[in-house]
């Protein structure tokens, strides 16, 4: 049975699932424009932005990924629930 969680938590995963999405069309509109320099700019402050959102919400929500591509609190945290790809 996953907890409750509180309303920030959503709003900041719904945030980040915006700046990936973001990142995702960039991303293919630079495999087809690979010399528009804006679009790189634009590409690397949002990929920027991801991150540091990604490590905003790992601090205060913990883990987003697993394989150790996330760090654990002690202790481990990979049981509590819900996890990202379920909310």
């Amino acid at each position: 049975m996953s907890k409750q969680m509180p309303p920030e938590y959503y709003q900041c995963l719904e945030e980040l699932q915006a700046i990936d999405f973001v990142l995702v069309e960039l991303n293919l509109y630079l495999n087809t424009h690979p010399t528009d320099l804006e679009a790189i700019k634009q590409f690397n402050e949002t990929a920027q932005k991801s991150m540091q959102l990604k490590h905003n919400f790992e601090q205060q929500f913990g883990p987003l990924m697993n394989f150790g591509r996330s760090y654990s609190s002690y202790p481990w945290d990979w049981d509590d629930t819900p996890w990202p790809w379920q909310v």
